[in-house]
């Protein structure tokens, strides 16, 4: 009898730093000088999505490249929703935009004016502070707590200082967490619903990690799906997902109790979405689930590989393996490299981390975020030059 031949799928994550630079143009790979090994921006490093390829290729080959559609990407979202997350958005409820941020962004604008406040939960997103910036609007913290949690005193404390006066105020929120992996417990979320309510606060939900949440720990609750979750705003994107950043598009979901909202926001914040784009997150929704899932028993290999290492060459560094994403946050305080260590771990070691400071002046102190979307040859190299960053 002859034997049974099993075709194993090739690795997502795979190749030494040399191989994965001599495929790579993107910012990730050529911000830095080539002798820097790159840990820091939230880009994976893995081979493409064939579902995803396929409908690109098609796309292009038939000349479909003009302006994008919404309602198909709503479809989508909606079906893999209600397969991941018991959770069905209605697809009149959505509205397809550039990418996550310019979506949060515009929704910020429309629900708050120059100078008010917009709530932020450090160490969270550099980019929120960024945006709000930008919009001319100021940012109130509401620290999570040591454990990476919402606080419901300290959003109760932000949101009294926001309000302050009859101001309008929104509050912004990562679910799940960059960059410590928190995943949002459905309590913790109908908390802050509540307290939203109570205050007048309106949520936008950043919920781009969604699809990101590794086996075995709390489930995704989408925000608009809790006690209150209604009257809140999400914003979503196949792209963390599925390493898409370059092909930028995005849909707003609007809760069913903020329908003054969604009819003040206007047509043309439509028209940034790339038609491509949505073609090729829609076969990543629908087509591309098995690899998503292959992806993450990498992502849960590596995060072992990750503490394996560090707990060899530099055990100092305190860390929670995260719930979500793809993105380990570091505790680097016992190290004695200062506030920064990413400076110290670039300037000794030549890798690069994300700067802790830059996701909260006080609570990013004495951290850095370390990307393990990459082979297993890279993580154990990055550790290694970390290493020599530290006071022997």
């Amino acid at each position: 009898m002859p034997p049974i031949l099993v075709r194993m799928a090739a690795p997502v994550f795979t190749g030494s730093p040399c191989e994965i630079r001599s495929r790579h143009t993107s910012v990730k790979w050529v911000a830095y000088p080539a002798e820097v090994l790159p840990m820091w921006v939230a880009e994976m490093d893995a081979a493409p999505c064939e579902p995803v390829v396929e409908a690109v290729t098609a796309a292009m080959r038939r000349g479909d490249t003009g302006y994008a559609w919404g309602p198909p990407y709503a479809e989508a979202l909606a079906r893999f929703a209600r397969a991941r997350w018991d959770w069905e958005p209605a697809v009149a409820q959505c509205t397809v935009v550039a990418d996550v941020m310019i979506g949060v962004a515009e929704v910020l604008r429309a629900v708050t004016g120059p100078g008010d406040a917009v709530v932020v939960s450090p160490p969270c997103y550099d980019s929120f502070f960024g945006f709000t910036q930008a919009l001319g609007r100021r940012s109130v913290e509401a620290p999570l707590t040591a454990q990476g949690r919402l606080s419901e005193d300290s959003l109760a404390g932000a949101f009294a200082e926001a309000t302050a006066a009859g101001a309008r105020a929104a509050y912004v929120l990562c679910n799940p967490q960059n960059p410590t992996g928190t995943v949002h417990t459905r309590a913790e979320l109908e908390m802050l619903a509540a307290l939203a309510e109570r205050f007048g606060v309106q949520v936008v939900a950043d919920e781009i990690h969604a699809p990101l949440v590794y086996a075995g720990g709390p489930a995704f609750v989408p925000y608009l799906s809790v006690a209150g979750g209604e009257r809140g705003i999400a914003v979503f994107s196949p792209s963390k997902g599925w390493n898409l950043a370059g092909l930028k598009s995005a849909l707003v979901v609007f809760g069913t109790a903020t329908g003054s909202i969604q009819g003040a926001f206007h047509e043309v914040h439509t028209h940034g979405a790339s038609h491509v784009a949505v073609q090729a997150h829609i076969a990543a929704l629908d087509d591309g689930r098995e690899w998503l899932d292959r992806a993450m028993a990498e992502l849960t290999a590596n995060l072992t590989l990750l503490g394996e290492e560090l707990a060899a060459q530099l055990p100092q560094v305190r860390w929670q393996r995260p719930e979500a994403t793809y993105l380990a946050w570091l505790d680097c305080r016992g190290l004695g490299l200062g506030d920064d260590p990413a400076a110290e771990f670039l300037r000794l070691g030549r890798v690069a981390l994300s700067s802790g400071p830059r996701y909260g002046r006080v609570d990013g102190a004495g951290f850095a975020r370390f990307n393990v979307a990459t082979s297993p040859l890279v993580i154990r190299e990055a550790v290694s030059r970390m290493a020599l960053a530290v006071p022997r």
